[in-house]
């Protein structure tokens, strides 16, 4: 349980909530949460669904009716064949990337991932005995790949390579060419697994979404995983799934028997209303971060002592703080103490972290404005 890691946003979460229950007015920018609700078309086949009947135990590997929307969903997105029978859904998404390094990776065997990154992914490679190989993301590359980190550390104990696309916590978005790069590498190794965390691949502001399954040979060396808490504003729903080759999905399935059982039926029956019913409340979403982004890059570039790069994807930026002479930790305390913002540390999602942080932009325009001027007003009484 020592190699465990966490989830710092929930950490700095409970700070900020404990500091409200003292009266003080705390600015939330630290939590990666839509905060619009539910579309209503899909709280209401949740509602239909339950009382339907959709109240027991069903397949582990989930409901067929979701298992073939996912495949539609996934082979019109991505142009690649998927089969109902190459889907898990799981309760969220993070299940898969914990049941993919179960069933494929043993101790000793190394997993690449990208630094900085969602931190689970270096907790459940410790977790399951492997070795973390981090691929730093640099800001001068726009936080996308250098291919010569990929070249230089890949290994014949290279088991696993965990992507992550538009990417937690910088925003960058890796490009085809990126991913190339990736899949030249995955070629010639017939073990080398791709894991591709894709949940935030509906919101993007420029360009279209790449996944590396796409790429020719590589849909059966990839797990896929996508899911609705993001794109539907469902985190609390708890629903997501993985797109692999039947006989890891199968394993992958085995693993939901032994931990799980199931995932919750009506809210698969959402699931299914969410892929195949009205997509306008979705898009509106996307609209309103982009207005947000703009506001929120434009803000934190016009403080002194910060720069921000503008994300192509997801809803976070990542400011660069060197010239404020504080280390990330530090300040990210400080703008909860003092200034009542709520931020994360650029080293809560890894070690090529420091020297930034991480602001969630999933929140409203009057909030983030109130938070930009506070965080101003802080770095000027440092």
């Amino acid at each position: 349980m020592e190699t465990l890691g966490t989830e710092t946003a929930f950490e700095v979460l409970a700070k900020a909530r404990a500091l409200e229950k003292q009266g003080k007015d705390i600015v939330h920018l630290e939590i990666g949460e839509p905060d619009f609700d539910t579309p209503k078309n899909i709280k209401e086949a949740a509602v239909k669904a339950l009382y339907a009947g959709y109240t027991h135990y069903v397949p582990a590997a989930g409901i067929p009716e979701l298992r073939e929307a996912i495949a539609e969903y996934i082979s019109k997105t991505r142009k690649i064949e998927v089969d109902p029978d190459e889907v898990v859904v799981t309760p969220g998404a993070k299940p898969i990337i914990f049941f993919s390094l179960l069933a494929y990776v043993n101790p000793g065997e190394e997993v690449m991932y990208l630094n900085p990154s969602f931190p689970i992914y270096e907790s459940v490679i410790n977790f399951v005995g492997a070795k973390p190989v981090p691929i730093p993301l640099m800001e001068e590359k726009d936080f996308r790949l250098d291919p010569n980190h990929v070249q230089e550390k890949i290994t014949k104990k290279t088991k696993m390579i965990i992507l992550n696309s538009p990417e937690n916590p910088t925003g960058g978005v890796l490009t085809r060419e990126d991913l190339k790069t990736i899949a030249d590498c995955a070629a010639e190794r017939d073990d080398l697994m791709l894991l591709s965390d894709e949940v935030y691949s509906r919101i993007i502001y420029e360009g279209e979404h790449e996944s590396i399954a796409s790429l020719p040979r590589m849909k059966e060396k990839t797990v896929l995983i996508d899911g609705f808490s993001k794109t539907y504003a469902m985190t609390g729903w708890r629903l997501g799934y993985g797109v692999m080759r039947k006989d890891l999905a199968q394993k992958v399935a085995q693993l939901m028997i032994n931990s799980n059982s199931c995932t919750c039926a009506f809210i698969q029956m959402a699931g299914v209303e969410a892929l195949k019913g009205p997509q306008d409340g979705a898009e509106k979403m996307v609209a309103e971060f982009k207005r947000r982004r703009e506001v929120i890059v434009s803000g934190l570039n016009s403080i002194e002592g910060m720069s921000c790069k503008k994300p192509r994807g997801a809803f976070y930026v990542f400011p660069n703080i060197n010239k404020t002479g504080m280390n990330c930790r530090e300040l990210s305390d400080y703008l909860l103490n003092k200034a009542g913002v709520a931020v994360l540390s650029g080293t809560a999602f890894g070690e090529f972290g420091e020297g930034y942080l991480r602001l969630s932009f999933a929140n409203s325009v009057e909030n983030i404005k109130k938070a930009l001027t506070r965080i101003s007003e802080a770095l000027k009484n440092l």
